[in-house]
């Protein structure tokens, strides 16, 4: 009788844990006060539509609703500029034509600065193929709460150069709030990010610094990619004085989208990139690790086992198909991480256990129970590189977990000396 009480209380108290990791990953909401007010489309509209080279746009204080998107390309030298975030609100809730907030083509020296942009139907701001985009204290939000129906990017700048975005806010993105993607010459700086999918994201870009921003209550905070199939890969990143902090937001990314794979509770997520470093920044309560580092042919390796558990008769996963596509037709592509170096940092988690609902959370669960994990590697390597991953002189207490998946955990390694930098 004793021992079945003893089992009965184990049981209790392994439901109780159960119920407070699953708990514990939240789903928010961003509701600030708002006045919207009526009537002034076409008046702003036609500011975008007159605009020429060296214009400045002159946005009200106001909280103004927009059905259509607001357009510039192939313009030089302009300045959009409201009177503050939270003062100058362009709302798009409700958008019948474009898909964008702002949206900026084929031009150069652009700032915008000083504005809110919320709840377009697809990306709040889009700048492609700019020579010198300024984001200078704008907030891009989606409010109510969070959902996969938000749109994927709050700052969506891609194939640019010389990015800066700067003491921005970027808050509820179902994809990523601080996007780069296939951009040289990038400054992330001094920004909050929070209750997005991704908090702040570099893929597949060249010369990227990332330093002073806050993530918090994301999914994960900072992430750095490599994907196949695009116009460039990513090199030489800086992620320096961040801090990044409670990154356990449950995942709610639209389906098919790359950072559903990313696990609740992630710190830092580097994937497949090559040449990032990591120093003085804090990460604080992170509930699965505060720096992970995977190969993208974990994520192939995912995806064919979500291909092979499809019931029979039933349609692929479309993300399934698309990473198994544009992995196997790349054929220059790397698809593991090369020369990551971690630098001192300051580390530190008040979680007892990892979420479970990731496959690297129940992983952790198992391998290390009761122990937080600093940095988590999924032992996936070129042979062929001098270097996947060091640690430098002074982060000899860290605690670090190199897992080797796909071996069944042969060569599991805790041993940070084991892969020092030279």
């Amino acid at each position: 009788m004793k021992k079945l009480l003893y089992i009965v209380a184990f049981l209790i108290a392994g439901l109780a844990i159960l119920y407070v990791v699953i708990k514990s990953e939240p789903t928010p909401t961003y509701q600030p006060e708002r006045n919207y007010i009526e009537g002034q489309e076409n008046a702003i509209l036609s500011q975008f539509l007159l605009a020429k080279d060296s214009t400045v746009i002159e946005l009200a204080e106001g909280h103004f609703t927009l059905k259509q998107s607001l357009s510039l390309d192939g313009v030089n030298h302009v300045t959009i500029r409201g009177k503050g975030m939270g003062k100058t609100v362009l709302n798009f809730k409700g958008q019948t034509k474009g898909a964008e907030g702002i949206r900026i083509t084929n031009s150069s020296n652009i700032t915008i600065q000083d504005l809110t942009v919320e709840n377009a139907k697809g990306d709040n701001i889009k700048v492609m193929d700019t020579d010198g985009i300024s984001f200078k204290h704008v907030e891009s939000s989606w409010t109510g709460e969070v959902s996969e129906d938000n749109g994927a990017y709050a700052f969506y700048p891609v194939l640019c150069k010389n990015v800066l975005i700067d003491n921005c806010k970027a808050i509820a993105s179902s994809d990523a709030g601080i996007y780069v993607g296939q951009s040289v010459d990038v400054v992330i700086s001094n920004n909050e990010a929070f209750y997005n999918v991704a908090g702040i994201e570099s893929e597949n870009s060249i010369n990227v610094k990332i330093f002073g921003n806050k993530a918090y209550e994301n999914t994960g905070g900072i992430l750095v990619f490599d994907l196949p199939g695009l116009t460039q890969y990513g090199s030489n990143i800086e992620v320096y004085n961040n801090l990044v902090y409670e990154n356990n937001t449950k995942n709610f990314a639209k389906a098919g989208a790359i950072v559903g794979q990313v696990p609740s509770g992630t710190g830092s997520l580097v994937l497949s990139t090559e040449g990032v470093y990591f120093y003085d920044n804090t990460f604080k309560d992170n509930k699965t690790a505060s720096i992970a580092i995977a190969s993208y042919e974990l994520i192939y390796e995912l995806g064919k086992r979500d291909k092979k558990e499809q019931k029979e008769g039933e349609d692929v996963v479309g993300s399934v198909q698309v990473i198994n596509d544009k992995y196997t037709s790349d054929t220059n592509y790397n698809p593991y991480p090369r020369n990551i170096r971690i630098g001192k940092n300051n580390f530190s988690n008040s979680y007892l256990f990892p979420t479970i609902n990731n496959d690297f959370g129940k992983i952790l669960m198992i391998k290390k129970p009761f122990q937080t994990v600093d940095v988590l590697w999924d032992g996936l390597e070129d042979e062929a590189s001098e270097s996947t991953i060091c640690f430098e002189k002074g982060t000899e207490r860290v605690s670090f977990f190199g897992l080797d998946v796909l071996n069944d955990f042969k060569n599991a390694t805790s041993d940070v000396s084991e892969y020092s930098c030279k």
